[in-house]
């Protein structure tokens, strides 16, 4: 207390001389219509800068969940998606499909879910990606995983409430792809290198490739949808062995900043699988 009131008796003079001017520029404000409308801009001025800062400060705190929100959003977007849907053959109709999503007919092959990315490998030979979704919210061996920017993998191994995925960038894995321009298909792998780089292959000399050509997912895979991004052709190299080329692919999808994901289900992928295993067997 003592402290205090040796401070008011130290700036005593400047204490009052602040408080006058308050008082001034209230009383002149109040007074002109001139001088009212000078301070009440500044005056706004000063308020909206405060509350703009503050907005940035709460809206930074909140992106996770508005990143969140916008996943889910995606997702009921891509159900929309017309390559999502096929028209069955008409000839026969012996039985009602229950997925079917409108009246024209038109079933829905493929379905996504949202999915949080809670860990993720980029630096080994073979990386893997772990999900927070499981058996319980509808993830199965086999689906498929693409990002906002592309592909990403394949679901290897699923518990009750996360998912192990098998991703792009792993020795393991072979994508049927195609160019977008004239759907030359080949395969895409992983050397196990460099992060940013596949190679498509079996794509033949006789087709024109050029740099920066789009890649996608083919219509050959039971796990991706067709048409999905891969990447660009960065380089390309003609096999003196064989008629194909070795072409060098930037992925579009950036694995090292990797938070959502979808994981994407064919509907009919036990079927095409198991019949394609009972021809595998067959010709053994």
């Amino acid at each position: 207390m003592k402290n205090i009131i040796l401070f008011i008796r130290t700036y005593f003079t400047f204490i009052c001389f602040i408080a006058l001017q308050i008082t001034c520029i209230m009383m002149l404000s109040r007074s002109s219509k001139t001088h009212e409308a000078f301070f009440s801009f500044y005056d706004n001025e000063a308020i909206g800068t405060v509350n703009k800062g503050y907005s940035d400060f709460t809206y930074y705190f909140s992106l996770k969940e508005i990143n969140k929100q916008l996943s889910e959003e995606n997702s009921k977007l891509r159900y929309q998606l017309k390559s999502n849907l096929i028209t069955p053959d008409s000839t026969q109709k012996s039985f009602i499909d229950t997925t079917l999503a409108d009246t024209s007919g038109r079933y829905r092959k493929y379905t996504y879910l949202p999915a949080n990315v809670v860990s993720n490998s980029i630096t080994l030979q073979n990386n893997f990606l772990t999900l927070e979704r499981g058996a319980l919210q509808g993830v199965k061996t086999g689906m498929s995983v693409i990002g906002p920017q592309g592909i990403v993998g394949v679901v290897l191994h699923v518990s009750d409430n996360y998912s192990i995925v098998m991703s792009l960038l792993n020795r393991s894995t072979k994508v049927s792809a195609m160019l977008k321009k004239d759907n030359s298909a080949g395969s895409v792998e992983w050397s196990g290198e460099n992060p940013y780089f596949v190679t498509l292959k079996n794509i033949g000399k006789g087709v024109k490739v050029n740099i920066g050509d789009t890649v996608v997912t083919s219509n050959y895979s039971a796990n991706f949808p067709s048409s999905i991004m891969i990447g660009t052709i960065a380089g390309k190299t003609a096999d003196p062995s064989s008629n194909f080329y070795t072409l060098k692919v930037k992925v579009s999808t950036n694995f090292a900043s990797l938070q959502y994901v979808y994981l994407v289900k064919n509907v009919r992928y036990e079927e095409q699988k198991e019949l394609e295993s009972k021809e595998q067997k067959t010709n053994e």
